[in-house]
């Protein structure tokens, strides 16, 4: 192993993964990020101000638009509407309400440096392995170095200004709530003042700085800032974004914690910041060759984003994080949660990247809102079960917009992925049992209520369509079922079917596969691979490939089925053959991922190269369309969301690690360069509750070893290029060797006990 392979398999990133900026940072898309799942900061700016744009994860207002709570805001109308084909009564009822100012994320605020003057020169950076930022202004001669973190473990923000040129007074500056009503950036859903929230009061009192700012629903929140200068010469400021939902006495509350860490100091609070992040990097690491620096980048890059936007004890993450737009308007897309991609991408790479505490926040989140899941599958779908609003707030309340998409009954499926994910991953009996089936089958009353047969005798829905095909007209009500629903039809029920005999529920394990019987088969041509629906082919380039579910990421087609390996090829073809024109960037890494799925190790690292190197900022936010004009798509903008950075991490471990049908896969899709210049991963974790390490080098796979969790038998296949292996296992401080032998391509077996590790050397 390379010495560059064993430094980024130690501890975690190291210099080569840092975010630099040589000059002055000018927007906040391309800002440092910081943050620690409850607060968000985005570290911007030339010292005329330096500007900390602050977020907090839990605040929204969530005043319902009346138009949800009408008589005839149901699933029924709609499908009346759609078969009258009445365009504008669908819009009416069903979209247009959804450019009301709420619900809506709200901003926090800013803290603001402002220094004499605008510094000559500024370098930005971002110690990714420690969270700090720091920034270097220079004024002539003289210069000052700001360094700022969020404590990994405490509500609050430090920041740290030494130097030998005038020090830059401190100011805090609330949200413009009395403002423009009208939108002020291209990204912008309306002004603030739209919300029509008094204006906050500053106050400023020895080193003390606050506001309380009043706001819908009784809330009441604000920025605590506290100065000091320590007798070491420069000085600190400590600050937290705090509201009434902290309790009564919030304000006095906030002002004790902030009086803490200062005289705690910088030291102490960032050996405390620094000791949980040394925690958590070293849950899983990846090496790639030098060649591909900027996706082992990214990874890391990503791995970052979630640990500071996904943590227990906060809400899942939305659109944008803990990051809200700092352009003096409402957040886009109201900084919401979409449930026709953006959540669910969100959260696919936490499980193999081993992140499972950090990452059982969506779990946990979407239990708590099973109350709102509940009301809604009744009041919009007239069902039992559970069902959540495909657009909706941080409460579970629908926000509207395109109907076909924003109350859908089939992503609510998509949603159940994630306990399906954490159950196979995680390997725990008790949430099979507590949670996962339950929300299945909870799911699954809800979809009944509307699966009807068909002529033929299959169950078909009443209205179909795949995201966002068609967009937000007519033509996007497909013939039923589309491809998109129904491979999560057939994933619904095919998953319950495992989930109960798992369980040991026999006659149910028999209703759902009954169930699955009872679905049509997917429309396929045989040239084309995957339609859009029965009889209609995918008619462009499209930013969704929701028609390929099945192959990525619901897995239900085997690339090593002869059959199913040709209407996988099909598929990925006829995607090829339309091109990019109309992609998003989360396009270019689902298509890493279906590459991934057929072994294409070279698509699949282009494809993120293409991602990484062209549709990202500078401080690697995604900005989903190709915004530097590059030719890659056609759509031009910049409209920040978090999804495909997780996405993009998702599909590279896919590369290096796949469980298909049991089977562990090592490498299955990488670049031959990368197997001969040396590739290797540690923990990555395998369904069935086992860690994987893997290291390549000279065009084979030279070792792996097994951590299992849970006791079991796990089995990898023959990519060794070797038939006779060495076993070392340890258990407790004892070690046993063994030597055995397998076929090439064969399935290499191995039991271990819960808490026993297996490394596998091929000898020869």
């Amino acid at each position: 192993m390379t010495e560059q392979m064993r430094e980024s398999l130690g501890d975690g990133p190291n210099v080569r993964h840092r975010l630099r900026a040589t000059r002055p940072i000018a927007g906040w898309d391309e800002a440092m990020p910081l943050g620690n799942g409850r607060l968000g900061c985005l570290l911007w700016g030339d010292g005329d101000p330096l500007r900390f744009s602050l977020d907090r994860a839990d605040l929204w207002d969530t005043r319902v638009p009346p138009e949800t709570l009408a008589e005839d805001y149901t699933y029924a109308e709609l499908i009346r509407l759609v078969r009258e084909k009445d365009q504008a009564s669908i819009l009416r009822r069903f979209d247009t309400f959804y450019g009301r100012p709420t619900p809506t994320k709200l901003p926090a605020g800013k803290l603001h440096l402002r220094f004499p003057a605008a510094a000559d020169r500024a370098e930005s950076e971002l110690d990714v392995r420690r969270a700090v930022a720091g920034v270097s202004l220079a004024f002539g001669d003289r210069s000052v170095r700001v360094e700022s973190f969020l404590h990994a473990t405490r509500p609050l923000g430090l920041i740290r200004i030494d130097g030998d040129a005038a020090f830059p007074r401190v100011d805090i500056l609330p949200p413009d709530y009395d403002g423009p009503a009208e939108a002020t950036g291209p990204q912008s859903m309306g002004g603030l003042g739209s919300l029509g929230y008094e204006k906050a009061v500053v106050r400023r009192e020895g080193e003390r700085l606050w506001f309380r700012q009043l706001a819908a629903q009784s809330l009441e929140y604000g920025i605590v800032a506290h100065a000091r200068a320590p007798a070491g010469g420069g000085f600190t400021v400590a600050y937290t974004v705090a509201s009434n939902r902290d309790g009564e006495a919030w304000h006095d509350d906030a002002d004790a914690l902030l009086r803490q860490a200062l005289d705690a100091g910088w030291d102490a609070m960032h050996a405390e910041h620094a000791a949980w992040w040394d925690r958590y990097w070293a849950k899983s690491a990846v090496s790639l060759p030098e060649s591909a620096l900027e996706l082992e980048r990214m990874w890391y890059l990503a791995n970052y984003f979630f640990a500071s936007c996904s943590r227990p004890g906060n809400p899942a993450m939305p659109l944008q994080g803990v990051w809200t737009a700092d352009d003096g308007g409402l957040p886009p897309w109201k900084g919401d949660y979409h449930g026709d991609l953006n959540v669910q991408m969100s959260y696919w790479h936490y499980m193999k990247a081993n992140r499972l505490e950090e990452g059982a926040v969506l779990t946990d989140f979407l239990w708590s809102l099973r109350p709102a899941a509940e009301r809604f599958a009744r009041s919009f779908f007239d069902a039992p079960g559970l069902c959540l609003p495909s657009v909706m707030d941080i409460e579970g309340h629908s926000l509207g917009g395109w109907p076909m998409y924003a109350t859908n009954l089939v992503n609510q499926i998509w949603l159940c992925q994630a306990f399906d994910h954490r159950w196979r991953y995680g390997g725990d009996p008790a949430f099979l049992r507590e949670r996962a089936y339950p929300y299945f089958a909870e799911t699954a009353a809800c979809v009944l209520r509307w699966l009807s047969p068909g002529a033929d005798g299959k169950l078909y829905l009443p209205l179909s369509s795949s995201p966002e095909m068609f967009n937000n007209s007519i033509e996007a009500w497909l013939p039923p079922n589309s491809n998109n629903d129904l491979a999560l039809l057939k994933y619904l029920f095919a998953t319950l079917a495992e989930m109960a005999e798992e369980l040991g529920k026999g006659s149910e394990a028999d209703f759902w596969r009954d169930k699955l019987g009872r679905l049509p088969d997917y429309a396929t041509d045989p040239a084309k691979g995957l339609l859009l629906a029965p009889g209609m082919e995918v008619p462009e380039s499209h930013r969704h490939l929701s028609h390929a579910m099945c192959i990525y990421p619901l897995r239900l087609l085997d690339p090593e089925d002869e059959d199913e390996r040709a209407l996988i090829d099909a598929t990925v073809g006829t995607i090829e053959a339309l091109g990019t024109g109309l992609w998003g960037g989360h396009t270019f890494t689902w298509m890493a991922a279906l590459y991934a799925i057929q072994g294409n190790g070279e698509g699949a690292a282009y494809q993120l190269q293409v991602f990484w190197n062209h549709l990202c900022s500078p401080n690697g936010f995604c900005l989903n369309v190709d915004f530097a004009r590059k030719g890659i798509t056609s759509l031009h903008g910049r409209y920040f969301t978090l999804e495909t950075n997780l996405s993009a991490a998702d599909s590279l471990q896919e590369m290096l690690l796949q469980t298909r049908r049991g089977r562990l896969l090592l490498f299955p899709a990488v670049p031959v360069g990368w197997l001969e210049t040396g590739v290797a991963f540690r923990d990555l974790r395998a369904e069935g509750a086992v860690l994987v390490s893997s290291a390549a080098e000279g065009g084979r796979i030279r070792s792996a070893t097994l951590q299992a969790e849970r006791g079991g038998t796990f089995r990898i296949r023959n990519d060794f290029r070797s038939t006779r292996f060495r076993l070392e296992r340890t258990h407790g401080g004892t070690a046993v060797e063994e030597t055995v032998r397998c076929g090439a391509g064969e399935e290499l077996a191995v039991t271990l006990q819960a808490g026993e590790c297996c490394t596998i050397l091929p000898i020869g």
